[in-house]
């Protein structure tokens, strides 16, 4: 799958030490997004909006904060945060993903 006219910001994000790495994109219609990979690691993320996270290839962990649940996702499902949320992540390979905002 690619993304259609788009605007991306070539200066990377770089989180945990490098074991995420995104670039941001924007859509023709003002839709934003993020386009990354999380390498094997347990993480901490924050969100200030919601987010639903695409995987396109790799497998993790994920527990939402207040829950004791842990789901596993691989290449081809995701997964949503809510907004003002915090999630963890056990990467297991190489995740590979999209960020859908809001």
């Amino acid at each position: 799958m690619k993304f259609e006219n788009v605007t991306v910001t070539k200066k990377a994000n770089v989180y945990f030490d490098g074991k995420c790495v995104s670039h941001n994109i924007e859509l023709a219609d003002g839709t934003a997004k993020s386009v990354g990979v999380i390498l094997p690691a347990t993480l901490t993320f924050n969100t200030g909006a919601p987010e639903i996270m695409e995987l396109l290839e790799g497998e993790c962990k994920v527990t939402l904060a207040g829950t004791t649940e842990t789901v596993t996702y691989k290449g081809g499902e995701s997964f949503s945060v809510p907004a003002n949320c915090s999630f963890q992540i056990e990467v297991l390979e190489p995740v590979h993903y999209v960020c859908h905002f809001g």
